[in-house]
């Protein structure tokens, strides 16, 4: 029998690696935990990349209440060393394939828990495994792979501090809606002849 323990989030320290609008979400949902956030992004100069209710107000691109601690680019590790968690929220690109790679996870505290909600390519995988293997990384938590569709037979499924999904966190009736309204908003902009207003894109 498989034994379970529940690890309380309260007074931890969670670094979001990507303060876009998920990032955004995500730091919403946590701070009623009583967590510390701290995040990085390219540039704070502007809050254009993330759509701010009015209930969060914002001053020189920090959201007020969200953020604890913010940081660009250059200080990733400073910021992986400090947290108990880390969450992968960056979009792939040539910049930020492989960033979760061996100085990356060696950076982290040990045992500290990486979770990816982005994109497989952003972790280097046999950096990841590695970490696990010598115990420094405390567990992973991903929905997404390097390789999909995924090896039934991958090595990191032995790890028992691994919980992986097969890209199915955002497949829900509610997302799906939304989806649809987003598709059919922009079908009746266009027929319309209308300017884009806020985000026309679905995955």
């Amino acid at each position: 029998m498989r034994k379970i323990i529940v690890v309380c989030i309260y007074a931890m320290v969670v670094f979001i690696l990507g303060f876009g609008n998920i990032g955004f979400e995500l730091a919403k949902r946590l701070k009623p935990f009583g967590v510390k956030v701290i995040a990085t992004k390219r540039s704070w100069s502007s809050n254009s990349e993330v759509l701010t209710p009015k209930a969060f107000p914002s001053r020189n691109g920090v959201i007020d209440g969200l953020i604890d601690k913010k940081g660009i680019h250059g200080d990733v590790y400073e910021f992986a060393s400090n947290a108990d968690i880390v969450a992968c929220c960056l979009s792939l690109n040539k910049e930020t394939v492989g960033i979760v790679n061996q100085s990356f996870l060696s950076s982290m505290k040990k045992g500290a828990l990486l979770v990816n909600v982005a994109r497989g390519g952003l972790l280097d995988y046999e950096a990841v495994v590695h970490h696990l293997e010598s115990g420094h990384l405390g567990g992973l938590g991903t929905d997404v792979a390097w390789t999909e569709p995924f090896d039934p037979d991958d090595p990191i499924l032995k790890f028992k501090n691994v919980i992986l999904t097969p890209h199915v966190a955002g497949v829900t009736e509610h997302s799906y809606r939304i989806m649809a309204k987003v598709v059919g908003d922009v079908a009746l902009q266009l027929h319309a002849g209308n300017p884009f207003t806020g985000i026309e894109l679905v995955n």
